[in-house]
């Protein structure tokens, strides 16, 4: 019986997690399970205009997904391969 009710926790996830992926216009709610980010953090970020959203009845928050995928990559750390590739392209541009 507790297999039973863990299978079913589980699919109730995984069908969330589907439907919350065909999903191109997000909630607070539907933005914490996205990022991870607590209802504060995102309520927050809004406050100091750090994230891209929209308010179209005055009150309740709506995200666009392509644009917390944009937000969330932006500033992204080089790894030092990506840094030694740039810095060598660089060299070799500037001998010509």
């Amino acid at each position: 019986m507790e297999n039973a009710k863990l299978i079913l926790e589980k699919l109730d996830y995984l069908e969330e997690l589907i439907l919350n992926n065909k999903k191109q216009i997000l909630s607070v709610a539907d933005l914490e399970k996205y990022t991870g980010f607590k209802k504060s953090s995102i309520y927050q970020l809004v406050h100091y205009n750090k994230i891209p959203y929209s308010k179209p009845n005055g009150k309740q928050l709506f995200f666009q997904k392509s644009e917390i995928d944009d937000w969330l990559t932006k500033n992204k750390s080089l790894s030092n391969d990506q840094i030694q590739e740039n810095a060598l392209k660089y060299a070799l541009r500037k001998k010509v």
